[in-house]
C-alpha cells in the first residue's frame, strides 16, 4: 500500500515499526561503503595479471623506442592505436595520457583559462564572465572542475534521451556560455545512452562562442554488464561532418577495465586541436608514463579482446545491480515513494525520493553505518533543488555487504518518508 495512501493512524503504526527496524540496523554497528563508484576486490583480481606483462627489460621496447625513457608526449603509437580503435576516431587524433582521464579533463579547462583555446580571441581568464552547461543529475567532479575556475554553472535537464536539447540550443546563443559535460553512454548517475537525435543535434550545435567547448567524457564506453555491448558513435566525426571539427574533446580510460589507480586515459580530438594542446602540454611534461601505456596494450590487445574482458567484468556487476534493483522493487515500489532508473551499463543506479527526502534519508544512512554521495552532489554547486536525487554506486562490496547496505538503505528511505508524511 502506498504510504500517501495511509491514514494517520496507519502512518504512525508504520513508522513505529520501520523505527524499530532502524534501531536494530544501528545496533550492528555496520560500516559499509557505497559512496563512489570503484571496482570490488574481485574486478581488481580479474586483471591483476597485468602486473606481470612486462616481466624482461626487451619487453619494454616497442616500434624501436625504449618506453622506459623520455619521449613521445602524445603518448606511445600502439596505445594511440590501441584507443582510436575503441572509440572509433583515428590515432592522429588521439593522446595517451596517465592514469586519470580527470587530470585530462582539468587540463583542458586549465590551459582554456590560463591560454585560451584554438578559436578563443583570448584567454577565458580574462572574460568578464564563463558558463558552463551541466546536464544534471550529473558527474560532481565535472562540476566541481568548473566551479573550481569561478564558472557559472547552468543546470540543463536530463531527460531519458540526453540532455534537454531545446534548453541547450537556446542556452548556447549567449556567449558567454563556453561549453557543457557530457557523459554520453551509461551517464552518470542515470545509466543513459543518449539518443542518435540528441547526438546530432549537440553535433549541429552552433554556439555563439567560437571556442565553444564539448566535453565528452566516454568513461564507460564499453561498460556494458546487462546485454550485449551497444556501439556508439565517433561523436569526432560527427562534428567534423556537422561543420564544428575542433568543438569536442573527448576522453576515456581504463579505470574501470583495469585498474583505477593504475590504468591509461585518452584524450581525442581533431588533428588541428591536437596540435595546439600538445604545444602547451609539452611545457609542463616531457611524456607519461609509456610503461604502463605499453602494458596496457600487451594486456587488453584490442577492442574485442577488451570486450571479452568486459564480459567477465560484468558477470561480478551484474548480481550487484540485481540485487540494489530487486530490493527496491520490492522494498520500496510497493510504497510510491521513490523511483529509479534500471541501467544495462556504468556504475551508478540514480534513484528520485519524494520531493524532500534525499538529504535526511542519507543523514539516517550515515547513522546506521552506510556512506553514500552526498544528497546534492549530482547537481551543481552541490545543491539539488528539490532535495531527491541520490546516486547508488553498487560496485565496490561484495553481494553479501550490499545486500546489508540496500535494506539500511530502504528502511532509511521508508523513515525519512514517514517523518515528512505525519508532519504534514
Amino acid at each position: 500500500m502506498e504510504y500517501i495512501s495511509m491514514t494517520k493512524d496507519q502512518l504512525q503504526a508504520e513508522h513505529e515499526k520501520v523505527s524499530k527496524a532502524f534501531e536494530a540496523l544501528k545496533a550492528k554497528n555496520l560500516k559499509l561503503d557505497m559512496s563512489r563508484g570503484k571496482p570490488g576486490k574481485a574486478q581488481l583480481d580479474l586483471v591483476s595479471d597485468i602486473l606481470t606483462v612486462l616481466a624482461k627489460p626487451e619487453d619494454c621496447v616497442v616500434d624501436g623506442l625504449d618506453a622506459r625513457n623520455y619521449g613521445e608526449l602524445a603518448g606511445l603509437k600502439c596505445a594511440r592505436e590501441y584507443f582510436a580503435e575503441v572509440l572509433g576516431c583515428k590515432p592522429e587524433e588521439c593522446f595517451a595520457g596517465g592514469n586519470a582521464s580527470l587530470t585530462l579533463m582539468y587540463d583542458t579547462i586549465s590551459k582554456a583559462y590560463t591560454h585560451g583555446l584554438l578559436h578563443s580571441e583570448k584567454p577565458w581568464a580574462k572574460l568578464d564572465k564563463v558558463k558552463f552547461l551541466c546536464p544534471s543529475p550529473g558527474y560532481d567532479r565535472h562540476f566541481k572542475i568548473s566551479q573550481s575556475f569561478g564558472m557559472e554553472l547552468i543546470t540543463i535537464a536530463m531527460t531519458e534521451t540526453g540532455p534537454d536539447m531545446d534548453a541547450v540550443e537556446e542556452a548556447v546563443k549567449d556567449p558567454a556560455v563556453k561549453g557543457m559535460w557530457c557523459v554520453p553512454k551509461y551517464s552518470n548517475p542515470e545509466g543513459i545512452i543518449y539518443s542518435a537525435e540528441t547526438i546530432d543535434r549537440i553535433a549541429h550545435l552552433k554556439p555563439a562562442a567560437s571556442d565553444f567547448l564539448l566535453m565528452w567524457d566516454n568513461a564507460y564506453c564499453v561498460h556494458e554488464f546487462d546485454g550485449d555491448y551497444v556501439p556508439f558513435p565517433d561523436m569526432l566525426s560527427l562534428c567534423r561532418e556537422a561543420g564544428n571539427p575542433d568543438m569536442v574533446f573527448e576522453y576515456a580510460s581504463t579505470s574501470k577495465i583495469t585498474l583505477p589507480g593504475a590504468g591509461v586515459s585518452v584524450m581525442a580530438a581533431s588533428v588541428d586541436n591536437m596540435k595546439y594542446m600538445t604545444g602547451l602540454l609539452g611545457i609542463q611534461s616531457i611524456s607519461y608514463d609509456k610503461v604502463n601505456q605499453l602494458r596496457h596494450v600487451k594486456y587488453l590487445q584490442n577492442k574485442a579482446h577488451t570486450l571479452e574482458l568486459m564480459k567477465k567484468h560484468a558477470a561480478i556487476m551484474k548480481p550487484k545491480f540485481d540485487a540494489v534493483v530487486n530490493t527496491l522493487d520490492k522494498e520500496i515500489a510497493p510504497l510510491g515513494i521513490a523511483t529509479w532508473k534500471r541501467p544495462k551499463g556504468g556504475y551508478f543506479v540514480s534513484l528520485d525520493t519524494m520531493d524532500g527526502l534525499a538529504k535526511r534519508t542519507l543523514a539516517l544512512c550515515k547513522e546506521a553505518g552506510v556512506v553514500m554521495t552526498g544528497a546534492g552532489a549530482t547537481f551543481p554547486y552541490g545543491v539539488d533543488p528539490r532535495d531527491r536525487n541520490i546516486r547508488i554506486a553498487p560496485s565496490l562490496p561484495p553481494v553479501e555487504e550490499l545486500e546489508t547496505a540496500i535494506d539500511v538503505f530502504c528502511t532509511c528511505l521508508k523513515l525519512a518518508a514517514l517523518e515528512k508524511l505525519l508532519a504534514v
